[in-house]
């Protein structure tokens, strides 16, 4: 199994992390996409540890960026396969990552974008343990069908999208929605007009805001 790593941010504190987020970033970036987010956020945070790993394939339209797993699964089922092959990948990173800290699942929130938001999404509800929360940007809910059968807890979850991404439609947010309402899921959602394919500041204080009510 390939072991993932990238970049940490210690509490700003300076002492033991009492909770900790991990960013998952898109297709075709690396986890220095995401980790300067952690920067912002640790003064809200300040006993909060944040890593960024970078993402286990190379990317095939990237020559420098990460995959999850191929863009090209478009198809449901190869996106799901895709899924299924990078979770265990990653649920091992995260188990590291809460050992080294000291830490229980309940004290974790995962943070994804684009494609790391489907990762999220898959993954967190169906740890062992119960997560704090999860923050989802510009993404969406891949295999709802499979969700209410294979979930083990539903985590607080937080979706923030553009109406007018050109690459992931505002559509997959209000599809997530619908699956993630239907199975009862602890839900807030926002679409920010204008917005493309990125995270706003005002996406950026919603998550800020996420992140101090569910991690307490």
């Amino acid at each position: 199994m390939t072991a993932l790593d990238g970049p940490r941010i210690a509490p700003a504190s300076g002492g033991p992390a009492t909770s900790l987020v991990v960013f998952l970033h898109g297709y075709g970036a690396d986890g220095n996409d995401l980790i300067d987010i952690g920067r912002l956020w640790a003064p809200a945070l300040p006993e909060t540890a944040f890593v960024s790993p970078h993402a286990p394939d190379p990317c095939a339209e990237a020559p420098v960026g990460r995959q999850w797993f191929p863009l090209a699964a478009a198809d449901p089922h190869l996106l799901r396969q895709g899924m299924l092959s990078a979770a265990p990948v990653l649920d091992a990173f995260i188990d590291d990552e809460l050992a080294a800290h000291g830490l229980s699942d309940d004290r974790l929130v995962l943070v994804g974008f684009s494609q790391g938001t489907m990762m999220a999404l898959h993954v967190g509800p169906r740890r062992a343990g119960r997560i704090a929360g999860i923050a989802g940007y510009s993404g969406l809910l891949a295999g709802p069908e499979h969700l209410a059968a294979e979930l083990r807890h539903k985590p607080p979850v937080l979706l923030v999208h553009g109406d007018a991404d050109p690459l992931i439609p505002v559509m997959a947010l209000h599809a997530a929605v619908q699956a993630l309402g239907d199975a009862a899921f602890p839900l807030e959602w926002h679409v920010r007009p204008g917005l493309q394919h990125g995270i706003d500041e005002e996406g950026l204080a919603l998550g800020a805001d996420f992140l101090r009510r569910t991690l307490g």
